[in-house]
């Protein structure tokens, strides 16, 4: 198997995530990519699927994987029957973070109980 189609599913994640300026090369059995994912939490899924495929210190990977905007760590566009409880335990794998989140994003939320679909919101680092 080659070491592309070995990690072809953190190639297909970079499409559907929309990495810019993604470059993959193969040299010497070792897989090159590089590009830049929009926040942090994009660059993390990048990682955790590397990893998922290649063990802890994968030796036939190397990826140079930049962040566009560092300021959060997502954005998060909310979806019906979200709460920002779940959102935090998606985002940080804790419910009760939420708070975080609401501080984050009080010029367009008034109370945490009150999201709505649609809305982008802020997930702090």
């Amino acid at each position: 198997m080659s070491v592309k189609t070995k990690y072809q599913a953190v190639l297909n994640l970079g499409e559907e995530l929309k990495i810019k300026g993604g470059d993959v090369t193969e040299e010497s059995g070792i897989l090159k990519i590089k590009g830049q994912a929009a926040t942090q939490y994009e660059k993390n899924l990048l990682w955790d699927k590397i990893k998922e495929l290649g063990g802890e210190n994968p030796s036939d990977i190397k990826a140079d994987i930049t962040v566009a905007d560092e300021s959060v760590y997502h954005r998060h566009t909310v979806k019906s029957g979200e709460s920002l409880s779940k959102i935090a335990k998606k985002y940080y794998g804790d419910p009760m973070k939420y708070k975080k989140i609401f501080e984050a994003n009080t010029n367009i939320l008034k109370n945490p109980d009150m999201i709505h679909p649609d809305q982008v919101l802020v997930i702090p680092n």
